[in-house]
């Protein structure tokens, strides 16, 4: 793995997520609102291995589910319908470049995905849907705008 410099404006990680559950959200909208607090930014370049420790509760949240880790990585089990677990960063990216290596979940109907999402719900994703695996695919959103997913 090569360590990774960093982009975009937020950072949000799902994996293997129900595409029910696999909704973007803010708790603060800044287009909306003028009270959000300032956002903590990750400076310098950072490299996250979640195989030979957990994810630091100062830098991520679990946000659903129960997240394990091991020799391969960290662990997102689906037990139900409806499972989503989810972890999410605590800091954001003003720019740079962002590296993730992803086993996807080969369950047919999962969807594992990578999300950079600002407060604004500025969007880019990546998908991979169980049950395929010669296909990736992306959507971008700009201001939570969702009307189209015909960019895939």
């Amino acid at each position: 793995m090569v360590p990774s410099k960093l982009l975009s404006p937020t950072v949000t990680l799902l994996s293997t997520i129900s595409l029910a559950f696999a909704q973007t959200w803010t708790s603060c909208d800044p287009t909306k609102r003028t009270d959000c607090p300032t956002d903590t930014a990750l400076g310098l370049a950072h490299f996250f291995n979640f195989t030979s420790s957990t994810a630091d509760d100062d830098i991520w949240n679990t946000t659903a589910g129960i997240v394990n880790y091991g020799d391969d990585g960290a662990e997102f089990t689906i037990n139900a319908k409806g499972d989503a677990p989810t972890i999410q960063s605590k800091f954001y990216l003003f720019f740079g470049e962002v590296e993730v290596h992803l086993r996807a979940a080969p369950g047919v109907g999962v969807v594992s995905s990578v999300v950079l999402e600002s407060d604004d719900l500025d969007e880019v994703d990546w998908e991979l849907v169980g049950g395929n695996d010669t296909h990736a695919e992306s959507n971008y959103f700009g201001k939570g705008n969702t009307t189209s997913y015909d960019r895939a």
